[in-house]
């Protein structure tokens, strides 16, 4: 059987309700739905998003309201669910974790360094934590896939102005060669897999329109462990769908 991932950060997902930016879901029909940043409680998640119904509803909310949070929208019942706080120790929001048998999925909202050098440093934090826990798993059998807003674009080809960006957070080597040790585990960028063209981004500034200009970065990204690789099927950006400063992307496996 294939199964349709889609992740979005929706920067609001009160907002994106509002703007009925979600209701192509009922055409896409993904298995599982992983938002980012959603900025809300559970409670908080309007219920007229899309039509579809799904079997389960997993979120970790921030403790300071109305800041980051992740949820997953799935028609899979895990056999076991987390908010990950080994990871997520300041307890923002930022990650679900379900194992679906021997797949550990995760949908993951990683901070941004740009406020200061104390973020920037928790963020480097959350990276390392991150890839150990996965890691672990990994050791005892699990295949990994794990998506979400990474805030970093890997490389050059990751951005549209990379010369511009190359001293601020987002693009600085010490992130991206996070990136470069997650591929060098055998971790798998899918989306690179099925595109290697440049000018394919997730991300614009709504500051600047950079939407309309196409001046981007790809920081959103779906990694699968090298052992699904055969079960690979296709990984896009949906970057005609509007809502949010962000795109969503997609991911489809086959025989998991």
């Amino acid at each position: 059987m294939s199964i349709k991932f889609i992740s979005w950060n929706v920067n609001g997902v009160r907002a994106v309700a509002k703007k009925e930016a979600l209701k192509w879901v009922d055409d896409f029909k993904p298995q599982i739905l992983a938002l980012q940043e959603i900025k809300a409680t559970k409670e908080e998640i309007p219920d007229n998003l899309f039509n579809k119904k799904y079997e389960e509803l997993f979120v970790s909310s921030s403790v300071k309201k109305g800041q980051s949070g992740v949820a997953v929208f799935s028609d899979i019942t895990p056999d076991y669910y987390s908010h990950c706080y080994e990871v997520d120790v300041l307890k923002e929001g930022r990650i679900n974790e379900l194992h679906f048998g021997k797949i550990a999925f995760f949908n993951v909202y990683f901070p941004n360094g740009k406020r200061n050098e104390e973020r920037l440093e928790y963020k480097l934090k959350f990276y390392d934590r991150f890839l150990e826990h996965i890691e672990n798993l990994r050791a005892k059998g699990y295949s990994i896939i794990f998506c979400g807003d990474v805030n970093t674009a890997h490389k050059p080809i990751d951005l549209a102005r990379p010369k511009d960006n190359e001293n601020i957070s987002g693009f600085l080597p010490i992130e991206r060669e996070w990136l470069d040790k997650v591929e060098e585990l055998g971790y798998i960028d899918t989306f690179r897999v099925f595109h290697k063209e440049p000018n394919r981004y997730s991300w614009w500034s709504m500051r600047t329109r950079a939407r309309s200009r196409n001046v981007g970065w790809r920081i959103d990204y779906f990694f699968i462990s090298q052992d699904l690789k055969d079960k690979l099927v296709d990984s896009d950006i949906l970057d005609k769908i509007e809502g949010s400063d962000h795109a969503p992307i997609s991911l489809i496996m086959d025989n998991l």
